[in-house]
């Protein structure tokens, strides 16, 4: 069964730019948050990127106009039980997905597909609260969503392979290149990405150089947009601590552990770009200073 129409669960940062893209590519898109002010809040924050879209030449007002008019906010999962896709873009807290899927799961019909944003918990783990196993997946997506051309497409070992390709061709159509991937913790981009940070925060901890001299190594000696240190300020430190443990729990491998300067620094609140401070202080976000963190 073609996807027509999308549901997506969650508004933030990442539920909302999942809508956009799903509204852009011609979908009906209904996201649901819990409270109208977060309803509201995202679908703002998908007008205004839309807006900044249309002032770079890359949209016209009419395309913009149509991509708001496909988007339909609610606070009620109800409105949820239409949809030929779902997608969740909640906390990464396995209990609140478990809770949810197992609500969606009565309220959607047998053809609905379920799709996880998640990047690090079991896609097999979230399936076994459903039914519907076999139309269960996940369809990670990249921040910000709407730049980001990548997004890994996660197989369990009941997915139906005709489910799988059905959203592999889908995530295509939202103009995203798309990887197939099996559900193995940090699936291929955070399986390589998480141990590259976490030996930069190891090699800031064992002196091998300051924040910025490891920072312009790998910008100018690998052609790495951002050092690795800059990058977990903006991925959040706290995240990346979260996701450390999963991976850790999963493989009982060393270059999965925190180092325990990230223990120390998300315990402190230092959770990077959010939060004004980790490896750099953003008080002049237009030019973040090293911080003193050894």
């Amino acid at each position: 069964m073609a996807i027509a129409k999308v549901g997506v669960v969650g508004c933030g940062l990442m539920g909302s730019g999942i809508a956009q893209v799903c509204a852009h590519a011609g979908h009906q898109v209904v996201v649901r948050e819990v409270t109208m002010e977060l309803v509201d809040k995202g679908l703002k924050g998908i007008e205004k990127n839309l807006q900044r879209m249309v002032e770079k030449g890359g949209l016209t007002d009419v395309e913009k106009s149509h991509t708001i008019a496909r988007l339909k906010g609610t606070t009620s999962l109800d409105e949820m039980k239409d949809c030929d896709l779902i997608v969740e873009a909640i906390i990464e807290q396995l209990p609140a997905k478990v809770e949810l899927y197992s609500a969606l799961d009565k309220i959607c019909p047998k053809h609905t597909i379920f799709a996880s944003n998640t990047s690090s918990i079991s896609i097999t783990e979230m399936a076994a609260a459903t039914q519907r196993p076999d139309r269960f997946l996940g369809l990670h997506f990249f921040n910000p969503v709407p730049v980001m051309k990548l997004v890994e497409v996660i197989r369990t070992i009941a997915t139906d392979p005709a489910v799988f390709e059905e959203v592999y061709q889908f995530a295509g159509r939202l103009g995203k290149t798309a990887v197939r991937t099996s559900d193995r913790t940090g699936f291929i981009v955070n399986r390589l990405l998480v141990p590259y940070l976490l030996d930069a925060i190891r090699a800031l901890e064992e002196g091998a150089g300051s924040i910025e001299d490891i920072d312009n190594s790998m910008k100018l000696g690998c052609g790495h947009p951002m050092g690795p240190l800059t990058l977990l300020d903006f991925v959040g430190l706290d995240t990346t601590y979260y996701i450390s443990h999963i991976m850790f729990d999963e493989f009982k491998e060393r270059r999965f552990a925190s180092p325990p300067l990230l223990k120390r620094m998300v315990l402190a609140g230092w959770h990077g770009r959010k939060t004004g401070r980790g490896f750099y202080d953003y008080s002049d976000p237009k030019n973040p200073k090293p911080m003193n963190v050894l």
